[in-house]
């Protein structure tokens, strides 16, 4: 990625961040479970040159399904089909450090890595949703600390597990018939809090070295993963200065971890609504909002996220910043939603209508409206203010703003100079501008049997 561009990723969460867009008259409610679908927006995205495709997860399903789906297809799964439809894009599934195992974690991704020639990378994340663990036949959820010290651990495994291989383990010489030479991989011999693991992989290291690793988080513990492993740090924000800061911020930790700041990128998550016009974007928006369950019925949600009480306050109530708790509630769902609506409260006072309305509903990304224009104008701004070094770009409807902003918004940006014309050559982790990891040779060899 050249210093003077950004990078771009697309979500491909169906049907979008409006999760009752299924209930448009030429919406198809059953599309979230096609992969016809699937491939076809994979498609457009990679034919626009977009550096990765991302799908969000959750282990466990909620009441939310009584009005509609953010997905429910496992990622790896999904986005393993797509590698075979496509040549060039990057694949971003999201993963879950509580709930899955290092080695067998590490061996997928590996082999996906190797599969499309350097295309991996994972999203990390620790599972919030305490439902989660009954579906692990686990007899309680973990809490955060805990959650996060896994993660720690769990990274920690992966990354030994990648780098196992030394270059030139593969010898392949016919004459002698030697294969291999196990001097030259590596046992890791972990044995941790919350797992013991041997190693190494029965596949050498891929293309990338390791996968690209993405992490989401906005708690202490979260934001000190990401500097110690993250390449990319997947963000919400809602305010230039709140961005800028929290960039400034993962960038500081990075350094003090003993890592380069430009070895991690911040990736800021928007959603997008594109209208072929102003005119056109406003009668999308109002169709979208329509169906949304009515304000009253979700009022209580977003105090709750707040950490307010679910009767403080009514739709047209005006809050400010002081009516906020001073500081969020550190088991609270998302504390990014918190720390973004003290972002907008301090730039003016907002109704809880305002508040939904800023984000499709319930979330915790920036809703951006309007032309394809004006779409563009707003990612250049962000970016020269330093808010971000590139985007993940998530929609409103996906079916219909996926290819709009493919076809309507990236020209755009490649005319400005802002993304690039062409797909440059090499891996995932070379297109971002990430540089290579050091191969460790921690552990013990493996034992060669005797002739």
């Amino acid at each position: 990625m050249s210093s003077d561009q950004f990078h771009l990723n697309f979500s491909l969460m169906s049907p979008g961040h409006y999760r009752a867009a299924w209930r448009l008259a030429d919406a198809d409610p059953h599309a979230y479970l096609d992969v016809e679908h699937y491939v076809r927006l994979a498609k457009l995205a990679e034919e626009a040159g977009i550096d990765a495709v991302f799908q969000g997860d959750s282990p466990a399903l909620g009441p939310e399904i009584a009005a509609g789906t953010s997905g429910g297809l496992d990622g790896f799964t999904l986005l393993a089909v797509i590698a075979g439809a496509t040549e060039r894009i990057g694949l971003l599934p999201t993963v879950s450090t509580t709930y899955s195992t290092p080695y067998s974690l590490a061996r997928r991704f590996q082999s996906l890595d190797h599969l499309t020639k350097g295309r991996a990378a994972l999203n990390v994340v620790t599972t919030g949703n305490p439902a989660a663990a009954a579906n692990f036949g686990v007899s309680a959820h973990p809490d955060r600390d805990a959650r996060y010290r896994r993660a720690h651990e769990f990274l920690e495994v992966i990354t030994r597990l990648w780098e196992a291989w030394e270059p030139g383990a593969i010898i392949a010489d016919k004459a002698t018939g030697q294969f291999g030479d196990p001097s030259r991989i590596h046992a890791i011999d972990h044995h941790g809090e919350f797992f013991d693991v041997a190693g190494p992989l029965p596949v050498p290291t891929s293309p990338q070295v390791r996968p690209v690793i993405s992490q989401a988080g906005e708690t202490p513990a979260g934001l000190e993963l990401a500097a110690r492993y993250a390449d990319v740090v997947f963000a919400a924000g809602h305010t230039v200065a709140k961005a800028r800061a929290s960039r400034d911020d993962i960038r500081a930790r990075a350094r003090a971890h003993g890592r380069d700041a430009d070895s991690i990128k911040y990736s800021l998550g928007l959603i997008v609504l594109v209208g072929t016009d102003e005119e056109d974007a406003r009668r999308r928006h109002d169709e979208l909002n329509a169906t949304l369950p009515p304000i009253e019925h979700i009022v209580s949600a977003v105090l709750s996220a707040l950490g307010l009480p679910a009767d403080a306050f009514g739709p047209d109530d005006v809050i400010r910043l002081q009516d906020l708790p001073t500081e969020p509630n550190l088991n609270a769902f998302s504390i990014g939603m918190y720390n973004n609506t003290r972002a907008v409260l301090a730039e003016g006072a907002r109704t809880l209508r305002e508040l939904v309305a800023h984000t499709a509903g319930i979330g915790t990304h920036r809703l951006v409206v309007g032309s394809p224009e004006r779409i563009a104008d707003d990612l250049e701004s962000w970016w020269r203010q330093g808010a971000a070094d590139g985007f993940t770009v998530m929609f409103a409807d996906t079916r219909v703003d996926l290819e709009r902003f493919a076809t309507l918004v990236v020209p755009i940006l490649k005319e400005r100079g802002l993304f690039h014309r062409e797909y440059p050559e090499g891996t995932l982790r070379d297109r971002l501008g990430l540089p290579v990891p050091g191969l460790q040779s921690a552990g013990r060899r493996l034992a060669v049997s005797p002739a």
